[in-house]
């Protein structure tokens, strides 16, 4: 169905695919960041002694616990871009090897033999190499300034910038070579490595965004007992794993034939 372009009323929102937008009242120039290359880096460390490879970490093991009883789980995943170094490739212009050192941080909560709740901090230091990288070098120089007015600041055009997605895939109580209680973490993450630009784009536009009508809601409380009315009898006991006792009909006329 097409769009009805007396009604229709630029606003944020999913692009109706059997239609069309209608004509845009105008272009301009907006300056964005503008990503030029981007790769993915794909790990899964265990804790390992010894310097850090692709698949182990030194960092992995807390310090030593007090009395824990069971591992709960890991949250509050960041990552800190520490530094960059490019190097340029000869012969390929734009192109550079990139070493990037990041650290991973996050806490891990686990159970105590008196039933307390507790956690653990833990930060990895890592170093990656991207072999070869497009990343041009900014051929405008920009500066900026910003109120209040305390002078000119030189904005950094070339952005190298990290974003992440990482779980703890299990967590293991064990004793160390001391004797100590330890938790030892195994922690998976994707990393995608951009290059970005900030750059002056050409787009069509509409208009400014509308403003929003409607006002923002509000959680009304509810009663804890009118929510336990509401809500449906729970099963008593969990589903059977059994096997059927006779075959289906579709087994049966297959069966007949």
């Amino acid at each position: 169905m097409s769009i009805n372009f007396k009604r229709f009323v630029p606003r944020p929102g999913l692009v109706n695919k059997q239609g069309r937008l209608p004509d845009p009242s105008e272009l301009v120039c907006i300056e964005v960041p503008k990503i030029f290359d981007q790769c993915l880096i794909k790990r899964c460390l265990v804790y390992g002694e010894g310097p850090d490879t692709n698949t182990t970490d030194c960092e992995l093991r807390s310090e030593p616990l007090t009395d824990p009883k069971r591992y709960i789980g890991s949250r509050d995943f960041n990552i800190k871009l520490i530094s960059v170094d490019k190097t340029p490739l000869k012969g390929k212009p734009g192109f550079k090897k990139i070493v990037i050192c990041y650290t991973i941080s996050f806490y891990s909560d686990y159970i105590d033999c008196n039933g307390v709740n507790k956690s653990e901090f833990y930060e990895i230091n890592r170093t990656d190499v991207v072999g070869k990288f497009y990343c041009p070098d900014s051929i405008a120089q920009i500066s900026a300034s910003f109120v209040p007015v305390h002078g000119a600041k030189d904005l950094d055009s070339d952005i190298i910038k990290l974003e992440m997605v990482a779980d703890a895939l299990g967590g293991e109580l064990l004793q160390d070579e001391e004797g100590n209680d330890v938790l030892d973490i195994t922690l998976g993450y994707y990393i995608v490595v951009k290059c970005e630009l900030i750059v002056q784009l050409l787009i069509p536009a509409y208009d400014y965004c509308p403003v929003p009508k409607e006002p923002c809601e509000e959680e009304p409380e509810e009663d804890p007992c009118e929510r336990f009315e509401k809500a449906p009898i729970p099963k008593f006991y969990p589903d059977q794993n059994l096997d059927p006792l006779f075959p289906d009909c579709d087994d049966n006329d297959e069966e007949d034939d």
